[in-house]
């Protein structure tokens, strides 16, 4: 567990949500998804939360703990970035990208945008989520070594 998600897990991020607390949120996920542990990761999300990810709809946190797992059974070397977008009481969006490769070392980026609802306690209790995927070669990839580190700024 890095310092930054330590830390981050000290402090309760609860709607609503500040410009501080919204980043600090996002940043958050962020690091979160990047453990690429499904145990880890649903403990954000309520029991009974709804997810649609891509076409794919989900319900709760044991179906989404194994989503997660074949997800980064097929998603090899995931990294993700992620950006507020915009905010409200309880809502977030983000803007996102992430790498990864398939068994085969085909290199891919996924982007799209991400609306999140909380709850009062601050768990996600509602995970909306339209992705699209580009095929790359190992040389534009964006993300090496968990950092940004050649091609275009992912914002662009």
């Amino acid at each position: 567990m890095t310092k930054r998600l330590a830390t981050a897990s000290t402090a309760k991020l609860i709607p609503p949500f500040t410009l501080q607390t919204a980043i600090a949120k996002v940043q958050r996920g962020e690091d979160l998804w990047n453990t690429r542990n499904p145990e880890l990761v649903a403990k954000a999300y309520t029991p009974d939360c709804i997810w649609r990810n891509r076409h794919q709809f989900i319900k709760g946190t044991s179906d989404i703990k194994t989503f997660l797992a074949l997800k980064w059974k097929r998603e090899q070397d995931y990294i993700l970035k992620k950006e507020l977008f915009i905010f409200s009481d309880d809502r977030i969006a983000v803007q996102f990208w992430y790498e990864y490769h398939d068994g085969r070392y085909n290199w891919f980026r996924a982007y799209g945008l991400e609306h999140w609802y909380f709850n009062d306690d601050g768990l996600m209790k509602e995970r909306r989520a339209s992705i699209n995927d580009l095929g790359i070669k190992d040389c534009d990839r964006w993300f090496v070594n968990g950092s940004k580190t050649r091609g275009e700024d992912p914002a662009g």
